[in-house]
């Protein structure tokens, strides 16, 4: 048995590490932590853990709880992993970073994008970025991983085969996604509450959203983003646009279902992608299409943000480090309605 800590379980995303651990085979939960929830039972934050973790309360983080662990999840808000992430190299085998804090290779990008100075961007270049489809094998050669959230995922998956593909031009790329509320985590700031978000559908971060530059990253493309909040819980849709490369005369569609034809975790199909059909599995839906008319290539891309958009995505990272079976614990199965 494999033996795991979590780092800021209290919010969505630990919460769903939570979740997916109690149904893993090989990770045993040793501890979970939560600053202000210290004290308070797994279960009654989350009555849906109850069953698996009713015996486990919330800790405050003490570096010593990961002496001797094999892996440590870090679900903790932007800015915070990196002041634990030196000492906690040093005491645990393996770490799985679901912030942004290791994500992008150039340090001078995190004071344009996240207005500070990055705290530690000797370690950047050891961190492997988390898309198991795209850098598998920089992942499992890997101690240490930044697995992207779930804009960065459904826009990578979507495009980064048709870029190295050359069927698309890098320049001048279009991503509109939008996220269900379960995205922003469990805030109490009231444009999240129900009444504000139920009935209305907003676009948010207009040309300044802070996972621009790790989209760019991962696609090699040149991005222009915006995200929407939608009023539903979980999923997210991202509908991204194209022109195609110079010379180019493929099918779009075509080449993502060859580029995936043997990922479990990513369904390419004619159908065009519903978030409810991803709900609660680890599976992104894509499809898409060259429009001769207008002389653009459109790509959508469904996934649920807490799991292949978050926590699914970081335990199928840690699957890939510890040496097990990429696929152990996950689902490519949603739950419906």
């Amino acid at each position: 048995m494999t033996t795991v800590g979590i780092a800021g379980a209290s919010g969505y995303t630990g919460a769903e590490l939570l979740r997916l651990c109690a149904q893993h085979p090989d990770l045993e939960v040793a501890w979970a932590t939560g600053e202000t929830q210290a004290g308070t039972p797994v279960g009654e934050l989350y009555p849906s853990l109850a069953a698996a973790f009713g015996g486990m309360a919330y800790e405050r983080y003490d570096p010593a709880l990961a002496d001797g662990l094999d892996l440590v999840f870090l679900a903790l808000p932007h800015g915070e992993s990196q002041a634990i992430v030196p000492d906690l190299r040093k005491r645990v085998g393996k770490i799985v970073d679901l912030a942004a804090d290791f994500r992008l290779r150039d340090a001078s990008l995190y004071p344009t994008w996240y207005g500070e100075e990055h705290r530690a961007p000797q370690l950047l270049a050891e961190f492997a970025f988390g898309i198991p489809e795209l850098f598998r094998e920089a992942v499992r050669a890997a101690d240490l991983v930044a697995a992207p959230g779930c804009y960065v995922t459904a826009a990578a998956l979507a495009l980064a085969p048709l870029v190295r593909g050359g069927a698309i031009e890098p320049a001048g790329v279009i991503v509109d996604a939008a996220s269900g509320v379960s995205g922003a985590g469990r805030q109490t700031k009231p444009a999240y509450h129900f009444p504000a978000v139920t009935e209305d559908f907003t676009a948010y971060g207009l040309l300044t959203h802070r996972h621009t530059p790790e989209i760019e990253q991962a696609t090699g493309a040149q991005v222009l983003f915006t995200p929407h909040l939608a009023p539903m819980a979980r999923g997210i849709l991202a509908t991204c646009y194209a022109r195609p490369a110079a010379g180019w005369s493929g099918d779009p569609l075509e080449l993502l279902q060859t580029f995936y034809a043997d990922e479990p975790f990513v369904l390419v199909t004619d159908a065009s992608p519903s978030t409810k059909a991803t709900r609660g599995s680890n599976c992104a839906h894509l499809t898409a299409r060259l429009d001769e008319r207008t002389g653009w290539v459109v790509v959508l891309c469904a996934l649920d943000n807490l799991v292949k958009g978050a926590s699914g995505q970081a335990v199928q990272c840690a699957n890939l480090v510890l040496g097990l079976d990429e696929g152990t614990g996950l689902s490519t199965v949603g739950l419906y309605p």
